[in-house]
């Protein structure tokens, strides 16, 4: 008996310079997901063009009507599942999400407001202290704004990250030691967002924390130690190799359950669905939230995907699963 097999499009590029990972980890889940239950596709979104890859990468022109495709034959190709993995905008910050909640297309991962929320620090961080998730003091401010440098080091004191409120990738953040370098940091951040927050220093270990929903439980995946080369984990260190990575994190039991249970609160405080990995850092035992991420990279450098082979969870299983939730989402 021939199961009708579904179809799923991976979904993968974006707006950003992320798009180069996206195509990664899109490649990863293409080769992962089981041909013996799925048809699977790759579809490319990027600002001048969304396309699926056909035969031979032959390029076909997504309607954006319906996310369908017009094949050679006239036949019309409409996907069952689409796997979300974009990285930063649209995929990450709820844009694609709420197109295709409009035309009914089915999706993996979180809804658009989770994605639109967590995508936004500042408010991501309000919202859970209202859960009891603790987080560095930080100053928030809109491009055109006054920056008066003095008040914000009696505030903070120094040295500060500065970062761009809506970005992934860790791109334009910087740490800044003195206060003469304030005013430039502040700069590089409002390149990337019109909103950018300066936030305390944590000295501390950071980690990286996967939580999903496996199988109708919300679960860590693990715990990895970013131990950075470079000044902090930036956008070199992540996808260039200038940091190491431990998995699990080299800490102890109680401080271990410690990061789990916050972990987990933040995904389901948030309502997440899917992948996700947030980002702490530990200060006498204390996991401080520094961003939550709900695209994670999933290229096979990623932390995710290490963190699954870890835990014993096969990509496979991993990404069928996120296939089989969003089949069965409330049409």
């Amino acid at each position: 008996m021939v199961m009708n097999k579904k179809s799923v499009a991976v979904v993968m590029g974006g707006y950003s310079d992320e798009y180069v990972v996206s195509l990664k980890s899109g490649q990863l889940i293409y080769d992962s997901l089981d041909r013996n239950l799925y048809d699977v596709y790759k579809v490319v979104v990027l600002k001048d063009e969304w396309y699926f890859l056909g035969e031979n990468d032959k390029k076909y022109e997504i309607n954006r009507g319906d996310f369908s495709v017009t094949l050679d034959n006239g036949n019309t190709l409409k996907f069952d599942v689409c796997f979300n993995i974009i990285h930063g905008t649209p995929g990450e910050n709820g844009i694609l999400q709420a197109y295709w909640d409009a035309i009914g297309q089915q999706y993996t991962g979180c809804d658009f407001y989770q994605s639109a929320l967590t995508f936004n620090k500042k408010d991501t961080l309000a919202v859970l202290s209202k859960y009891g998730i603790p987080s560095a003091k930080s100053i928030y401010l809109r491009q055109g704004e006054n920056i008066d440098v003095d008040t914000i080091v009696e505030e903070l004191g120094l040295p500060v990250f500065v970062k761009p409120n809506q970005s992934g990738s860790s791109l334009g953040i910087s740490k800044v030691k003195e206060k003469s370098e304030l005013i430039t940091a502040t700069e590089v951040a409002f390149k990337e967002d019109s909103e950018i927050l300066i936030e305390s220093f944590l000295n501390g270990m950071e980690v990286s924390v996967g939580v999903i929903d496996f199988k109708g439980e919300t679960i860590v995946l693990g715990i990895t130690e970013i131990v950075p080369t470079n000044e902090f984990f930036d956008y070199e260190a992540k996808y260039e190799g200038a940091s190491e990575e431990i998995t699990p994190a080299r800490i102890d039991e109680e401080t271990t359950k410690r990061v789990e249970e916050i972990a987990k609160r933040a995904y389901n405080s948030l309502g997440m669905s899917g992948f996700s990995r947030s980002e702490y850092i530990l200060m006498d035992g204390i996991p401080y939230m520094l961003e939550m991420n709900t695209n994670p990279g999933f290229s096979p450098a990623s932390i995710l995907p290490q963190q699954a082979k870890h835990y014993g969870i096969s990509i496979m299983d991993l990404c069928g699963n996120e296939v089989e939730k969003a089949l069965n989402k409330r049409k």
